[in-house]
């Protein structure tokens, strides 16, 4: 029988290739390479189905694939690394995710930069691969330093790719932002290994010590009531969560996602949807059995998305650029996923990552066809009247913003409202829950108003420039990718109604549950008692709900989404629309300028530059005063001794004859005659 699990370092290494070969040859070939990574994806992507496949029927992998270790062998102050794999339906489930999302955005590009004219499509086209690559490796990552690793390279390649049109002033300054920003929070991530390190006695956690294993060697060392222990893993999981704030621009450090717009608009799809931005959220989840023994952990992050998804849906009511828009909507809906991992909704955030997966690429990809036929004009106050001459474009792009906005029955709607019911479940007892639970309940009208009034300014109403009454054609490899997300944001939402399996009673419809409950079953050695019984990796909190409490929830949510709709509708679904967020006066300029956050962190980085001037002061008068102090001495010392090393073998006989003599003696002046 075919062991699939040996040809999962393959979907790793497909897209690793086409980057080698773009970047080595890519000048020679066809469309500066984009073949060769449209064909690994591909390949990357049927893999990645059959390992869903086989997962599905019960089947999972923990394997260690290499190993290093120091010379000396294994001992106590030797050094071990390992790269191995951990594949069960939450890293199948992601590899599926990724790779579709890859693959059509390779395609995509084919209509996007070829027709842009563009320059250095091999270095485009090579980094895409790399990206791909480091992001399915960051998801096989069997324990915590390689997926360390591979998330330091997915912030290297986002930094290359943001960074592409190097030539303007804009780009260079959003990589920088992105590299720097991001890197700040990793340097906690980086402190949180080295804890696990310091705790556990490794941070490897290989083969059969991998994160599962992280989960149970935390829970046998954890007790209930033991102060010091609890405090210790909370500050260990917050110095984890730091690096995940960063990757998934969370306040406070999502200022650089909005700059990363600079990039080509299929490398937003790909951040925004799959790989940088999905990465911080998915290491919460790989590690969710150990966080869910830190409450007070998953407070913090429950409110610190409750929070991010109510203040950046604020700043993309005023935006008037088509991917800024898209942006913040990003930011926000990233913040809904931590508030269900910080809600025990453990299965609700992996959903949600799903379906928005699916219709926040669906969203940009349309963002880009648009981009396209405007001739790369983003400003939606220049467009309208696109809906009849762009239908396929704008019924799928419609078909997102529905799910973006929450309303029944697409994607969106079932994953969000599951996040809202956890919430609101958990919360009862826990007012940091309970606060998330508000503020993301508040940001489900603020998220349906800011999404139509994109989707009217673009598409409906009269034409507002002369690109807008005649826009450049858009063909089939921009059309294919739509079509797909298109049909994937209206059904992408059924595999996981647990609201209606509530209500009706029925069984089997809550398919991600059902395929999340068996998350560790499958790996030997493994106590499937031990995550048995960790409730979030179980539906028995929803399913134990009241059908009273589904059914309000939900009718909540959905006439919160329908009233920001319609007042979108009623404000900017006319002939010639007006800008109403002027009447908002000052208020206006602090969400555009999104609240001056920016600002402040240069500001921040000013002080810390005086602060560090002064500490200059003192390194300089005192601290090297000592060096050079103790480096004066060690050169003339090592100036005489020098004058030993004179060449004449002679000499060197008769000081290792002393040598020898002087050691004999004091071996007898303290007994030691046992030569």
């Amino acid at each position: 029988m075919i062991d699939v699990f040996s040809y999962v370092p393959a979907i790793v290494l497909l897209p690793f290739f086409s980057f080698l070969i773009a970047l080595g040859v890519g000048k020679y070939l066809p469309k500066g390479g984009a073949f060769g990574g449209i064909a690994a994806t591909a390949g990357s992507f049927l893999l990645s189905l059959w390992v869903l496949a086989t997962v599905a029927g019960g089947e999972a992998a923990n394997r260690t694939l290499y190993t290093w270790a120091s010379a000396g062998g294994i001992g106590p102050t030797d050094v071990e690394l390992s790269f191995g794999i951990l594949i069960d339906p939450l890293s199948a489930l992601m590899l599926v995710i990724v790779t579709l999302v890859a693959l059509l955005v390779h395609v995509f590009s084919l209509g996007y930069m070829n027709d842009e004219g563009e320059t250095g499509l091999p270095r485009y086209y090579a980094g895409l691969g790399l990206f791909t690559a480091s992001m399915l490796g960051f998801v096989v990552a069997d324990n915590l330093l390689m997926a360390f690793m591979f998330f330091e390279l997915v912030g290297l390649c986002s930094y290359l790719l943001i960074g592409f049109h190097f030539r303007e002033p804009g780009p260079p300054s959003a990589a920088k932002k992105a590299f720097l920003v991001t890197r700040f929070g990793d340097y906690f991530f980086l402190i949180g290994v080295v804890a696990v390190l310091a705790t556990f006695g490794t941070a490897q956690f290989a083969g059969p010590e991998s994160f599962p294993a992280l989960a149970e060697a935390g829970e046998v060392a954890w007790t209930p009531g033991g102060l010091a222990l609890d405090t210790w893993f909370t500050v260990v999981g917050l110095l984890v969560l730091g690096g995940v704030v960063g990757k998934s621009a969370q306040f406070p450090l999502h200022t650089w996602l909005p700059d990363a717009m600079e990039g080509p608009t299929p490398v937003s799809a790909l951040i925004h949807a799959a790989t940088m931005v999905a990465a911080g959220v998915y290491l919460v989840a790989r590690m969710y059995g150990f966080y869910a023994l830190t409450p007070t952990t998953l407070a913090v992050i429950a409110f610190i998305g409750g929070f991010t998804a109510l203040f950046a849906a604020t700043m993309g009511l005023v935006k008037d650029e088509l991917k800024q828009v898209l942006a913040y909507s990003t930011i926000s809906q990233y913040g809904y996923m931590m508030l269900a991992l910080g809600s025990g909704g453990y299965v609700a955030a992996v959903f949600h990552l799903t379906t928005h997966a699916f219709f926040k690429a669906l969203l940009f990809l349309g963002a880009g066809a648009v981009i396209i036929a405007m001739h790369h004009n983003e400003d939606m106050w220049d467009m309208g009247g696109l809906k009849s001459k762009m239908p396929v474009t704008y019924y799928t792009f419609l078909a997102g913003s529905l799910a973006l906005a929450g309303i029944f029955p697409f994607a969106g709607f079932w994953s969000k409202d599951e996040i809202l019911y956890e919430a609101l479940v958990h919360g009862l007892n826990d007012p940091l829950l309970l606060g998330g639970y508000l503020m993301g309940l508040l940001a489900v009208p603020v998220t349906a108003f800011y999404t139509f009034r994109m989707v009217f300014l673009t598409f409906h109403g009269e034409p507002r420039s002369e690109t807008a009454r005649d826009p450049e054609p858009v063909r089939w490899n921009v059309k294919g990718p739509l079509t797909v997300l298109g049909v994937l944001a209206v059904v992408t939402g059924f595999i996981n109604m647990v609201p209606v399996q509530k209500v009706l009673g029925l069984e089997g419809i809550d398919l991600l549950h059902l395929w999340l409950d068996n998350h560790w079953g499958g790996i030997e050695g493994l106590s499937s008692h031990h995550y048995g019984d960790i409730g979030p990796y179980s539906s028995g909190s929803l399913v134990g709900g009241e059908v009273g409490t589904v059914l309000v929830g939900a009718a909540v949510s959905l006439g919160l989404a329908l009233t920001g709709l319609l007042v979108a509708w009623r404000l900017y679904n006319v002939p010639s629309p007006t800008e109403h967020t002027a009447k908002l006066g000052g208020i206006k300029d602090v969400l555009y300028n999104n609240y001056y956050l920016d600002e402040l962190q240069v500001w921040l980085a000013y002080r810390t530059e005086d602060v560090a001037g002064g500490a200059n002061t003192f390194d300089q008068g005192i601290i090297d005063g000592v060096v050079n102090g103790v480096s004066s001495v060690s050169l003339f010392g090592g100036s005489r001794i020098r004058r030993l090393q004179s060449g004449v073998v002679s000499q060197y006989a008769m000081l290792l004859t002393l040598g020898l003599v002087a050691l004999l003696l004091a071996l007898g002046v303290t007994g030691g005659w046992f030569l």
